[in-house]
């Protein structure tokens, strides 16, 4: 295999990743990861102040857990500590139209590949025919191009720029677990203050915690930022169908890792600070640019699938959101602290009335190599 082809398959992730043992997808499955949840935990709205959420602190060396608030972070993490959060930006990227035969259709885009075009999921009765043309509620014509594995890529015919049909007449992508038609205030509330790379369908929901009077207090304490952008695609949403693990194949997502960021990442390290990854699109852009140790400058595409066997190279700790049941962001977090000591954390946040998922509340994991004193 040559050097580029070795380089591809790493960025690549997924089983097969030479640092994921084979043998543990034969042995984990997904059921190993379901946990009970009351529906009313799952928040359907934002918090009136982003920094309010709660915080639960996972020492994952004393196998305990402290109810906090995420205004603690000030105190939590040090001088010196380097925080890396995904400054992608969420597009308004449902759409809804009608068929020439009267029937309705949902768009979700899933990714805009230029020229007017796009890859998107459909809600439709019946899925379109290559050629098929529908209309959106503004009258702008789309036609269907073909298909691209369970998505389609679609042509936006009107005169307008995709970029500027979505800002028009789009939507936020509300994950389905919110049972409400996205408002006016997610146009706001559902990005986090920071995003600036626009390309994603789903927030980056661990950064929706932070607002400018918290970054500029962490700042203040001496803590640095750094940034990826990874664009959340569609796939997101999308569960788990295949129970064992080696038949799951993850959905693809660009990202970039640029070379200012993998040199304060260096930085920190050498002067003992800790590298601590704002959610799980952080933690997967990371580790798909991770090379022998190193995280180095990567733009592209990655697959890569974390679970629990994994051996993380590039973060310190982690701050991410609850998670849904049996979903590959969970398993992935199992990876990071333990399967049995997630479970019991989650069973704890239950039992203590967390915010489940998006606009839920959050936690902070702290592994055995750098607790906090």
């Amino acid at each position: 295999m040559s050097a580029a082809a070795a380089q591809q398959r790493k960025f690549c992730g997924g089983i097969g990743d030479n640092r994921e043992p084979p043998s543990i997808a034969l042995t984990v499955k997904k059921s190993d990861f379901h946990f009970d949840l009351p529906p009313e935990l799952i928040a359907q709205t934002p918090l009136p102040q982003r920094s309010a959420s709660r915080l639960l602190c996972v020492d994952v060396p004393k196998e305990e857990f402290t109810d906090r608030a995420f205004g603690d972070l000030t105190t939590l993490l040090r001088p010196g500590d380097l925080l890396v959060f995904n400054d992608t930006r969420v597009l308004p990227a449902r759409l809804f139209g009608r068929k020439q035969s009267g029937g309705r259709v949902e768009i979700l885009i899933e990714r805009v590949l230029g020229g007017n075009q796009a890859r998107a999921q459909l809600g439709v009765s019946k899925k379109p025919k290559p050629d098929s043309v529908f209309l959106l509620d503004d009258g702008t014509p789309v036609r269907v191009l073909g298909r691209d594995g369970e998505f389609f890529v679609l042509q936006f015919e009107g005169d307008e720029a995709l970029e500027t049909l979505l800002a028009r007449v789009g939507r936020m992508p509300l994950p389905p677990y919110i049972e409400r038609e996205a408002d006016n205030a997610d146009l706001e509330r559902y990005q986090t203050v920071f995003a600036r790379e626009v390309g994603a369908v789903a927030a980056p929901t661990a950064g929706l915690h932070f607002d400018q009077a918290l970054l500029d207090a962490l700042s203040a304490r001496g803590v640095d930022f750094g940034y990826v952008t990874l664009h959340v695609g569609a796939g997101t949403f999308q569960p788990m169908r295949a129970e064992r693990l080696q038949d799951h194949v993850m959905h693809r997502e660009w990202l970039n890792v640029g070379a200012a960021l993998c040199a304060k990442i260096a930085q920190t390290r050498a002067a003992g600070g800790r590298v601590i990854a704002v959610g799980t699109t952080v933690v997967r852009a990371l580790e798909s640019a991770s090379r022998d140790g190193t995280v180095l400058p990567f733009a592209g595409e990655t697959q890569i699938f974390i679970f629990p066997g994994y051996r993380f190279s590039s973060i310190d700790a982690l701050i991410t959101n609850f998670h849904l049941p049996e979903s590959t962001l969970l398993m992935l977090v199992s990876a990071y602290a333990g399967r049995d000591l997630m479970l019991a954390a989650y069973k704890h946040a239950v039992e203590q009335r967390y915010r489940f998922f998006s606009y839920g509340d959050a936690m902070l994991i702290l592994p055995a190599q750098k607790a906090v004193a």
